[in-house]
């Protein structure tokens, strides 16, 4: 009888534990789960923690949904003119519709890589047709690629149930003919550029030496009729000063001057003057002479 019992309470307890490990599961932080009954859905997008299931009934499928990295093919595009170019990126991608994206691939994460890159492809192909060249190289490569991705992510929530949170551009590069041409137009609009600048630069010192050479003549035609002021003032200054002296005693003033005129023509002992001893030169010698006489 003891034996039996022990028996019957092992055997209790081991349909206990396999109800309980068959009827609870547990979803991770980084997972999100659907619930299915003969492989229907029965409960969507089940949130992290404990949950219950119905043994042999009911099924468990879970997902990852950290953001996953799909590194995708390089591929060779065509721009708008036609210009080959081969592009080398890579897609981040999650899933947000745990139900929407079993329903389409399984649950498989290679059938979802395998639906996602054709797309991809497709969205970059379409970007880069839309674009010429120089958009290409000149660009930001991020802001090149935010068109494609909202498309893209869009497409894939209503398709698989998944978000595609970015593309990215790894590696542009050219054919070698493509880059021949590119690097000979970049050359030649550089050239160009340089000339409109030289063209400027030259126009602009133009205009700086025009407008010096022009308030260089207004400056010495200020100065020139500033010094004619002066020397006027000064001129009529010193008249009225000689006016003023030969008003007060014209005959020494006169007298004055012959001394003067006297001293310059006689400065240098080779000067020679030929004159009437009765000119008016000599009044004020002619004048002196009896004088000396009579004081000898």
């Amino acid at each position: 009888m003891i034996n039996n019992r022990s028996l019957l309470i092992v055997g209790g307890l081991a349909v206990a534990a396999w109800l309980a490990s068959s009827s609870l599961f547990v979803v991770d932080e980084t997972e999100r789960a659907v619930k299915l009954r003969f492989g229907e859905v029965v409960e969507e997008n089940i949130e992290p923690g404990l949950h219950f299931k119905v043994p042999i009934t009911h099924t468990v499928r879970k997902f990852d949904t950290r953001l996953l990295t799909l590194d995708t093919d390089t591929s060779r595009y065509l721009t708008e003119e036609q210009k080959a170019v081969i592009v080398d990126s890579y897609v981040q991608w999650e899933v947000v519709d745990p139900t929407l994206y079993y329903e389409a691939t399984a649950g498989d994460e290679t059938m979802a890589v395998r639906l996602i890159q054709p797309r991809v492809d497709e969205s970059l192909r379409n970007a880069f047709g839309r674009l010429e060249l120089q958009q290409i190289i000149a660009e930001n490569r991020d802001e090149l690629m935010t068109g494609p991705r909202k498309d893209l992510d869009s497409l894939m929530r209503d398709e698989l149930g998944v978000a595609i949170r970015d593309i990215r551009i790894k590696r542009i590069d050219l054919p070698e003919d493509v880059s021949a041409a590119v690097f000979e137009r970049m050359r030649s609009e550089r050239e160009r550029e340089a000339r409109e600048w030289r063209a400027q630069g030259k126009e602009e010192a133009e205009r700086i030496q025009a407008n010096a050479d022009r308030r260089r003549q207004v400056l010495l035609a200020q100065a020139r009729e500033r010094s004619e002021t002066l020397r006027g003032e000064g001129d009529a200054e010193a008249a009225q000063i000689y006016s003023s002296a030969y008003e007060q005693d014209a005959e020494f003033f006169s007298f004055w001057r012959s001394l003067n005129a006297y001293r310059k023509s006689f400065a240098d002992s080779d000067n020679l003057l030929v004159l009437e001893p009765d000119s008016e030169f000599f009044r004020y010698l002619n004048n002196a002479m009896p004088a000396s006489e009579d004081a000898e």
